[in-house]
């Protein structure tokens, strides 16, 4: 009886400890699953445009100009938690470093902005990245909802899809047609 009256007593003070700190002022509780608000998100670099393949997304950490889709672009699409992404998304970084006529971005594929710009901020990684939080970058244009996915755009038209992780410069540059 002691013990069940002590459960109940514990139980009470952690509900109680709960609502009052709900009703605290200041910036509420996030679950890591949900995504994160725009003032959570690292500064990141901005978009060249406002849409990606035709798919209008967020930037991620960043603003979006209003470049069109003209010439040849790389997209990325990758995932804060995925670890072949991890490994190549600073392929891309140079890709773009060696290639400055080529438009290369990436689409973060997770609700979890937040992580994902930290990712590539760890990485050192400047690409910029669109947010994908809706999966509605590969549910528009019907691509295979795997990470990592390389998509080669020109003039906003697909010229290659490659559904795999790069191992190096050379053959990124080598399947992009460089």
């Amino acid at each position: 009886m002691v013990a069940s009256v002590a459960a109940i007593v514990v139980v009470s003070a952690l509900v109680v400890g709960g609502a009052w700190q709900l009703l605290q002022p200041g910036e509420p509780a996030q679950p890591d699953n949900q995504p994160a608000t725009t003032a959570q998100v690292a500064q990141r670099p901005d978009c060249p445009g406002p849409t990606v393949a035709g798919v209008a997304l967020p930037c991620l950490g960043g603003e979006s100009g209003q470049e069109s889709e003209s010439g040849l672009t790389v997209v990325n699409v990758w995932a804060w938690w995925c670890e072949p992404c991890r490994a190549e998304l600073p392929l891309f970084d140079a890709l773009a470093k060696a290639h400055p006529d080529v438009r290369v971005v990436g689409v973060h594929a997770d609700g979890n902005a937040a992580n994902g710009a930290a990712l590539l901020g760890d990485l050192g990684v400047d690409v910029p990245s669109y947010q994908d939080s809706e999966n509605a970058f590969a549910g528009a244009l019907g691509l295979p909802a795997v990470v990592p996915l390389t998509l080669v755009l020109r003039d906003g038209r697909q010229v290659g899809l490659f559904p795999k992780e790069f191992g190096s410069l050379e053959e990124l540059e080598e399947a992009v047609g460089l």
